[in-house]
């Protein structure tokens, strides 16, 4: 199985499905699409939009809302979030749907990161790192960087101060993803060098948030081309070990 071929079709099927619609359904008979749907849009916060599509289990239907999954009864009585896993084969249901639709969240914010990669044809793995200024092990990797890069990897940073919107750190960020040369004020930031203060259109509370949507707790928190979130520092030539052989496992 290819992931990142089922990752990408995830990500298409988020990207230009996520409005409900019956057609979803063509081939299910459910006589209460909207009462899900409601239910779905009123209960939970911050759902945005959403699709449906059937479960493994009759009369359980999973929703993807990037960055969630989770699932809803055909009554709209019960919405449940944990992981579906088929006691037989120990085949996860769900961990797949959920991976595609953080690499689908993160995506959608690709453009506000700060990027440090290689050349585009040198670039064999690619992560998005949720960083925090003022973290050591965020510092640590970052004084890799130029090491990351040379093995291929791309670092892909979103903002992520631990100590919440208006602290120190969140003002460090928002002064690194204002400044000019955003690479050069990163760098400078890990170092522990002062930064003047600089303040603009930023994306740094919906970095926060993003994070905190995705079930970040603690920085560097590290989301992998496969979709999984990985809690802290990995030294690039480990890094690099364990993508490769993820990469060769999914096209077994």
């Amino acid at each position: 199985m290819n992931l990142n071929r089922i990752l990408l079709q995830i990500f298409v099927l988020i990207s230009f499905g996520l409005s409900v619609s019956a057609n979803s359904f063509a081939e299910q008979e459910i006589k209460n699409f909207e009462k899900m749907k409601k239910a779905i849009s009123e209960r939970i916060d911050g759902m945005g939009k959403f699709t449906i599509k059937p479960s493994p289990i009759k009369g359980l239907y999973l929703v993807i809302a990037p960055p969630r999954v989770l699932y809803i009864s055909e009554d709209a009585n019960y919405i449940i979030e944990g992981n579906i896993v088929d006691v037989n084969t120990g085949e996860d249901h769900t961990d797949l749907y959920r991976n595609g639709a953080r690499f689908a969240a993160v995506e959608s914010v690709k453009d506000s990161m700060i990027i440090f990669s290689p050349p585009k044809d040198k670039v064999k793995h690619t992560i998005s790192v949720f960083t925090d200024m003022d973290c050591y092990y965020c510092q640590k990797l970052h004084k890799e960087i130029k090491e990351y890069n040379r093995l291929g990897i791309a670092v892909r940073y979103l903002a992520f101060p631990r100590q919440g919107l208006k602290s120190p750190t969140y003002n460090k960020s928002v002064s690194v993803w204002c400044a000019k040369d955003k690479k050069a004020a990163l760098t400078k930031a890990k170092n522990g060098e002062a930064l003047p203060e600089k303040t603009c259109d930023h994306p740094v509370d919906k970095h926060f948030a993003l994070g905190g949507l995705l079930g970040v707790k603690g920085t560097p928190a590290l989301l992998l081309g496969n979709g999984q979130l990985y809690p802290g520092y990995v030294p690039a030539a480990q890094l690099k070990a364990g993508l490769d052989r993820a990469s060769a496992e999914a096209t077994k």
